[in-house]
Order: C-alpha cells, then structure tokens, then sequence
C-alpha cells in the first residue's frame, strides 16, 4: 500500500513523502490514522534528531515518522491479534510501551508507524504491552488528544507526601489541598485545569498563573470561577506580571504556601517562584521538559531539610493513565476541546512541526488524508468571507464557546479537500 507520510531524516530535516507500507504480517495490526495532534516533544525530537533518546542513530538510511498522539480505525488484523483486534474498530496510541525497557516509541522510532502518516503498521512491541486501545466514540481529535491527557494525569498521579511520623509517602497530589499551577494556560495547562477541576481527587485551592493576559481570560471564559466552585474548588487566575508576585500568590494560600505546585514552563525565575510558595510538605512537579540538557535551577534547601519540600517530574502518562483519560473523555467530565487553537492537512505539517515555537496558541490539530494548510480557529471568521468550508465550520465553533468540536470535526472530514 502505497500512502503519504511526514519522515524525519535528521536534525531539522523532516520532509512529506510518499511511502509504501508492507503487508500486514501475522503480528500486525494495520491502522488507518485520522487525526494527530502535534506536540512540542516532536518539534524537540526533530531539533535533535538522532540525538533525541528515542530517535534511532540511523534516520539518514531509515527514516522514521513523526507525530505520536494518534486516533483512528483499525484496517487488518494479522492471524496472531484476531481474537483480539477486529476491522472496524477504532482505536488510540500509548507511544511510551516500554517493551522490555525499550525507549522506542511511534513518532519517534519506527519506520511504519506514527501519527503523521495516512496508515501504519503497529509495531508487535504496541500490541504485546496492550498499548494498542480501543476507543469507542466516533469524534476522533478526543483519541488524539487522550495521550496529551494522560500525561496531565501521571503528573497528578506521580506527586506525593510523607506521612507524618513515618517513611510512607501517600501517591497524588492533596486532597482538599492548596494547589497552584505556574506558567499553566497553554495547551497543558489547561487539560490540568481540566483534571483538576473535575478529577475525585481534587484541591479546595487552586491558583492559576500566566504572564499572558490574553490567554489568562481565555482560560478563565473555558474554566470559570463559578464552576470551579461547584465542584468545591475556589479557583483564582493570576497575572505575575506585577511587583511582588510571589508574596500574593503565598497571600493567596493564607500563607501557609501550597501542598502542591506544577511548573508547566522551564524558566528559572519560574521554578525559583514555584520553590518559594511552597508549604510544609509541599510537592513542586516540574512538567515542562527544557531542551537544555544541563538546565539548572537554584532550590531551597533549607526547606528540604526542615519543611519536607520535594520535587518530582514526569515525562509522559502511562497505559492506565491514557484509559483514564479515555473514560473521563466518554463519561463526559473531561473536554479537551480548549487545548485545540488550529487545524490542518497532512501537508501543513512540516512548516508547523518546524516553526511550532513561534506559532501562538494551544494545540495544532492535523487531519491526515485533507489538504489544508494550517489555519487558526479565530481566523476562521475571515477565512469564511471567501471559503464556504471557513464560514460554516467559524458557524459550529461560535455555537460551541469558540472551541473545535465533534461536529465541526465531521464537517470538515466531509468537506475538506481530499489529500
């Protein structure tokens, strides 16, 4: 089968070819890949090319395709998978497999499988580790957007603090707790809002911070103070762009400081800020993964010696993270249509992978088998005064508080120019 796909070559070389993909062998499971959802590790994995840790050293020879956060259906079933797999289905990708300790992972590793290719051949090191999961709804950008969720989720799972009086330490963040998220409104910020705001384990304060007023209100329309506090959580969004920042959001605490803290940005005066608002036993998790390999923050230690501050980080979700987001998603308390701020083809992928950093907004939503270049959701208005196709989709994002959504999705499935 013959089907186009983004590859990359190496460092800062990714390019959109035509590729065949072999037969489906007895331990494959061939997929039809709708929709993927481009996150920065790819535009980092392709600034480092076989320097990235999942890249293979030999991209020059075997390309590999990018994208990792994929949803689709399944095409062909390979003789071994069939009392497990059937045509038809449609499913979700948990990349991070871990196959015997293995760092590979689609988007990063292999040459038939990833998100920002119109097919793909599943790698039986997916199937084996049961990262190849059924996803049962007909809205596809939800699938793709579950790998992005479950890493917000193994963030809040990942956090910790010591029991007093012993050496146990009780796993997620404070129930009941004081919370704040730094640097948070951007695409991850706002899934962690999200979870935070709707997971059965959450904060009674949670404090939102950015330097970006813009964005701030943006959140703020999405995830309002008034729905926060339905669900017993009293939510504040902050602009730290003032004189003494730190000293109002601890005032914000009752000055106590915070149980817990994720830093979603890999700045030093951020991280520095997120140590100083910690409370006794507070846990700072460090989300944004920097570029720089010898990144480096003051901490204070003082704390960690007296107060029992700590930190963790986390570097993606797991299996069990990604089946939560997924029924989170279906039972309706999860909506990760705020991350999504443009759409695109298969064709608009490599400018945007290649420029991702200077492109403003949240996430950039590529569908596989249309040509369009990328296009923001706010554009969509002016689009539509000269394309039929901007004006009816700018028409179902307005009735949906702005936001990308199911039946926007079907629309554009429907009408988009074929690739």
């Amino acid at each position: 089968m013959k089907m186009k796909a983004v590859l990359l070559h190496g460092k800062n070389d990714i390019r959109l070819e035509e590729v065949t993909l072999p037969e489906v062998g007895p331990d494959d499971v061939q997929i039809r890949v709708v929709s993927d959802s481009v996150c920065m590790s790819t535009y980092k994995a392709v600034l480092e090319g076989e320097d990235h840790k999942r890249v293979p050293n030999d991209i020059s020879e075997k390309p590999t395709i990018v994208g990792h956060e994929f949803c689709g259906d399944i095409i062909a079933v390979g003789e071994n998978w069939k009392h497990k797999y059937k045509v038809g289905d449609k499913f979700v990708v948990q990349p991070a497999h871990f196959y015997k300790g293995s760092q590979e992972a689609p988007g990063y590793s292999y040459q038939y499988c990833g998100g920002n290719a119109q097919y793909g051949n599943t790698p039986m090191e997916i199937l084996v580790m049961d990262c190849l999961l059924p996803y049962n709804s007909d809205t596809y950008y939800y699938g793709s957007l579950a790998e992005p969720l479950s890493c917000v989720i193994g963030t809040f799972h990942a956090m910790y603090h010591v029991r007093p009086g012993s050496y146990v330490h009780d796993m997620g963040i404070k129930e009941g707790g004081k919370m704040a998220m730094l640097a948070s409104v951007g695409p991850m910020g706002l899934a962690a809002i999200d979870y935070a705001l709707h997971c059965d384990r959450r904060p009674s304060l949670l404090v939102v911070t950015d330097i970006d007023e813009a964005r701030l209100k943006r959140a703020a329309s999405i995830y309002t103070v008034e729905e926060a506090a339905k669900n017993g959580v009293e939510l504040h969004y902050v602009n730290t762009r003032m004189e003494n920042a730190t000293e109002y959001l601890r005032s914000l605490s009752g000055g106590t400081g915070y149980d817990d803290v994720i830093c979603f940005a890999p700045v030093k005066p951020v991280i520095e800020q997120a140590d100083d608002i910690l409370g006794f036993n507070g846990c700072l998790n460090f989300f944004a993964g920097p570029t720089d390999s010898q990144f480096k923050a003051p901490f204070n230690w003082y704390n960690v010696h007296y107060l029992y501050t700590h930190v963790v980080g986390t570097s993606g979700g797991n299996t069990d993270d990604m089946r939560e987001a997924i029924e989170m998603m279906n039972a309706g308390k999860l909506n990760p249509s705020a991350l999504v701020t443009h759409i695109g083809g298969l064709n608009a992928v490599v400018d945007t992978v290649l420029n991702l950093p200077k492109i403003p907004g949240g996430k950039k939503l590529i569908y596989n088998h249309i040509d369009l270049p990328l296009a923001a959701i706010d554009d969509f208005e002016e689009l539509g005064k000269t394309d039929p196709m901007f004006a009816e989709l700018d028409r179902l994002c307005k009735a949906n508080n702005g936001l990308w959504n199911p039946e926007a999705e079907k629309y554009l499935l429907a009408n988009a120019k074929k690739i």
